[in-house]
């Protein structure tokens, strides 16, 4: 160590290694590992989580090559969303940085997939650009992708346009046959039904409708503002069905978790 030090040894020494969620992991070939992290927010954390990411990944995968690349949804001139590297004494960690306003939206036309960010792109009038993407969906002849790129329009549009113009321009029957929006409808149910064969079916049914409603909401909160805490997430949940509309209106109005919060506040008991 260079100098006098006495020895205290470190107890535990096993280091323990919380269960974190990548947004997505695709295999690009035999050889190569994507992976993609979506940020609404700027995160100071977010060099240390890819470098957190890269050795979890490498030691499941090690003989895969990896490319990482945060993708900024909402435009931000901190300098966080520009960092692009990690950095210790003796270690470095680089990744890929997309930062959607800067690109232009012809980029994301050239694949059905991608439509939904184009929105978020370089463009003088979103709303113009998002009439577009409705167009080239609904040339899409597959069904079911049809639903699913519309359902996912609808979130990603939210976040910058009005939700009432998000609605005129979109097919909102087809949003709300999507399999990914009928999947959190079903989790809620589903769980609903569980804790409804001990209290009654009735009851069940009505609680997998509310826990469906709830997790539909938190999850357009959590592209909006970022992660929630469990407290907050908890408010959330103590929100009257009756007021889920109403927040699902009311969210494109927040900017930070606290107007979330002093808006939920006075409609809990």
């Amino acid at each position: 160590m260079g100098e006098p030090t006495p020895l205290i040894e470190l107890s535990p020494t096993e280091l323990s290694l919380e269960p974190i969620r990548a947004d997505s992991l695709l295999l690009q070939s035999e050889n190569t590992i994507l992976h993609l992290e979506f940020q609404t927010r700027p995160d100071s954390n977010i060099p240390f989580r890819m470098l957190d990411y890269c050795l979890r990944i490498h030691r499941r995968y090690p003989n895969r090559r990896l490319r990482q690349i945060v993708i900024y949804l909402k435009p931000s001139q901190s300098s966080e969303v520009f960092r692009d590297i990690f950095e210790l004494p003796r270690t470095r960690h680089e990744f890929d940085v997309i930062r959607l306003w800067e690109q232009p939206p012809s980029a994301f036309f050239a694949s059905p997939g991608l439509l939904p960010l184009a929105v978020l792109a370089d463009a003088q009038d979103s709303a113009a650009v998002l009439s577009e993407v409705a167009t080239r969906i609904e040339q899409v002849e597959d069904v079911d992708t049809q639903q699913n790129l519309t359902a996912s329009a609808d979130i990603l549009a939210g976040l910058i346009l009005d939700k009432g113009i998000v609605r005129q321009i979109l097919r909102i029957e087809l949003m709300q046959d999507s399999v990914t929006y009928q999947a959190i409808i079903e989790e809620g149910r589903q769980k609903g039904r569980q804790e409804g064969r001990q209290e009654g079916r009735q009851e069940g049914r009505q609680e997998g409708r509310q826990e469906g409603a709830h997790l539909i909401v938190l999850q357009m909160l959590s592209l909006r503002l970022g992660n929630l805490s469990e407290d907050l997430s908890a408010k959330v949940k103590q929100l009257p069905i009756a007021e889920i509309p109403a927040l699902g209106l009311a969210l494109n109005e927040f900017e930070t978790l606290n107007d979330l919060d002093q808006w939920i506040a006075p409609r809990i008991v």
